[in-house]
């Protein structure tokens, strides 16, 4: 059952944890988490669409995975490839917007022109921005935002006086979308593991065992439920949050 609409959250960001544990208790490689992992991303795009959700960000390679045995990143890659050619015409169809934030440069030229390929078929769509986080870390987020910045001021067009957290959140990844509100993690992991920390500052946090191909509809509704029933005060009281009602 979908939640309540004012209650609803408008952004939601998932760390898909899991896909190596999941694949090591059927004996088999990494990789094969990994595919299984694709399933349930099609059920978060679906449970969001269904929803109401207007944004949905999932982190799908951080910064730090450049670190990961060589044959577990090249099978990674040939995963995003793959997935690029066979999802995002259904994505397309059903009006989602796909984006990729992160640091592209780092991919081969072939995989960053699809990316690019498929962001820019999509940029019209409306039904729901999909935001898949690659090569991305929210401390690079942060210091590209701080750079942007600098470089306006060195323009001329903004004063060092003038920048404030507005001014800083306007240069970082999704400041054209909504708040973040809703973190989830799969797993069993309880941290944010250098994911969104811009933008988590006010979100609510939702950690689950479930790994994450495993993850489906029911589980996500779980996570929606659970947020529904908290209040979130955002530095004021809970009196001040009920008389504001």
């Amino acid at each position: 059952m979908a939640s309540p609409a004012a209650r609803v959250p408008r952004h939601v960001a998932i760390v898909m944890d899991g896909n190596g544990r999941w694949a090591k208790k059927r004996l088999r490689p990494r990789s094969f988490g990994h595919h299984a992992g694709q399933k349930a991303v099609r059920e978060a795009v679906e449970f969001s669409l269904r929803n109401g959700i207007e944004s949905l960000t999932l982190f799908a390679f951080s910064s730090e995975n450049w670190n990961r045995p060589a044959t577990e990143v090249g099978a990674l890659m040939d995963l995003f490839l793959k997935a690029l050619d066979k999802e995002v015409d259904e994505l397309h169809g059903n009006g989602v917007r796909i984006r990729f934030v992160g640091d592209l440069d780092a991919f081969a030229p072939e995989l960053r022109q699809r990316m690019l390929g498929a962001m820019e078929r999509t940029a019209g769509n409306a039904a729901l921005n999909m935001n898949v986080a690659v090569n991305y870390g929210g401390r690079w987020d942060i210091a590209q935002a701080a750079r942007k910045a600098a470089e306006a001021v060195a323009r001329g067009e903004l004063a060092a006086s003038q920048i404030t957290e507005d001014t800083l959140a306007s240069y970082t990844c999704l400041a054209d979308q909504p708040p973040l509100d809703l973190f989830i993690r799969t797993g069993g992991e309880h941290r944010v593991s250098n994911f969104l920390l811009w933008q988590v500052a006010y979100a609510e946090l939702y950690f689950t065992d479930t790994l994450w191909p495993d993850v489906d509809q029911a589980c996500l509704a779980e996570a929606l439920d659970d947020y529904a029933r908290r209040e979130r005060r955002y530095g004021r009281t809970g009196e001040q949050v009920a008389n504001a009602s």
